[in-house]
């Protein structure tokens, strides 16, 4: 039987658009239990590019401040509304530059992202002028800003993505998964389901948004990691037959960025407990519980190098187990700190563990490994 992909796109490979049209979209395939090469026959869940999401929320890493982090401040000077003009235009830069010399495809996706652009300023004023009542607090609604901001990268570049396949006689179809101006909300998997329902994966390219709204909030359990969870349950409720994931690198022995390219190889090869154990120290093939949705449903994943696309890539599975014990990858992470406690009182006492795990959850620190005698 032939089964469609589903697949993920990063956001630093988004970046470079003309490598991921080249060496993934008019790249033809065989499906899943096919024998013949085709275009469609595939699901791309993309993320925002580089950069976007950093300056809609904050720096992933420096923590330099975002729209979301500016307007948290509740500073009468509203700093959030220059940072999102600065948003807007290296969006609309982005956009010259992906669709230079096709003017009306350009003021097209211009006229989209600045449209919600200022439906996010207009939303964010009056928020603010409803948070000056006592009755109302900001930090009730900020889950919400921070969801409603990340739509917004998302829908960019997968609005763009359409634009330039279409302009490449791909048939592309925009899934729009960010509930923008709706009065209901729906569960993720019904979402879901209704938006593929009429989708015919022999005829047309769905292009995804990796932020998807729904009743359970994303953003509140996976933060960042939302998208792998939208491309999880795409994957799992539509029924794929092989979940992939293209990143600027293989998944490898260890990070080459830190001891170089030509000091690593592709893993080739492991399993899902190795990746959850990745996931852990925050190197991240997959969020674990994105993951296990794909393990339940036995979808083989496969994580691929987006610039060497004849490599196979890495196959991670939930029956693979290597026939000796050997070491897979070298990963490591920075600021860890190991504390031992003891107490006489806890000799015979049950629930002192749990009450232990209950201090720590609440603290806020993310907990690599545990052990309690």
């Amino acid at each position: 039987m032939i089964k469609h992909s589903v697949e993920k796109i990063g956001g630093t490979s988004m970046s470079r658009y003309d490598d991921v049209l080249k060496n993934i979209w008019q790249r033809p395939q065989v499906p899943h239990g096919g024998t013949e090469k085709t275009l469609y026959q595939r699901a791309f869940v993309v993320s925002a590019y580089a950069g976007m999401t950093n300056g809609l929320l904050e720096h992933k890493k420096t923590g330099e401040p975002g729209v979301y982090a500016l307007f948290s401040e509740m500073d009468e000077n509203r700093p959030w509304q220059q940072k999102l003009y600065e948003v807007q235009a290296a969006m609309l830069a982005m956009n010259e530059e992906m669709f230079e010399g096709q003017d009306i495809v350009r003021r097209r996706a211009d006229q989209f992202i600045s449209s919600r652009i200022e439906d996010v300023k207009q939303c964010l004023e009056h928020l603010e002028n409803v948070c000056t009542f006592g009755h109302f607090q900001l930090d009730d609604h900020l889950h919400r800003v921070r969801e409603m901001l990340s739509a917004l990268g998302e829908a960019h570049s997968a609005y763009n993505s359409v634009q330039l396949l279409k302009l490449h006689d791909i048939n592309a179809r925009f899934i729009d998964l960010t509930n923008w101006r709706s009065d209901s909300q729906q569960t993720l998997e019904d979402h879901i389901s209704d938006a593929f329902a009429d989708v015919d994966f022999t005829q047309e390219m769905p292009i995804v948004t990796g932020y998807t709204q729904c009743r359970e909030g994303l953003m509140k359990t996976y933060d960042r990691g939302y998208s792998e969870m939208t491309f999880s349950k795409v994957a799992t409720v539509t029924g794929a037959g092989e979940a992939i994931i293209h990143k600027e690198y293989h998944l490898s022995t260890a990070d080459p960025e830190m001891v170089g390219a030509e000091n690593v190889h592709p893993i080739g090869l492991t399993n899902y407990d190795v990746a959850d154990q990745l996931a852990n120290l925050g190197m991240e093939a997959i969020h674990p519980r994105a993951a296990a949705g794909l393990r339940k449903r036995n979808i083989l994943l496969r994580v691929k190098n987006t610039f060497e696309p004849e490599h196979r890539g890495t196959e991670i599975r939930s029956d693979y187990s290597s026939k000796t014990p050997k070491v897979e990858i070298i990963a490591g992470t920075r600021s860890v700190w190991a504390m031992e406690l003891f107490d006489q009182d806890m000799v015979g006492d049950p629930s002192y563990g749990q009450k232990m795990n209950d201090l720590v959850f609440e603290s806020g620190v993310r907990v690599l490994t545990k052990d309690f005698n």
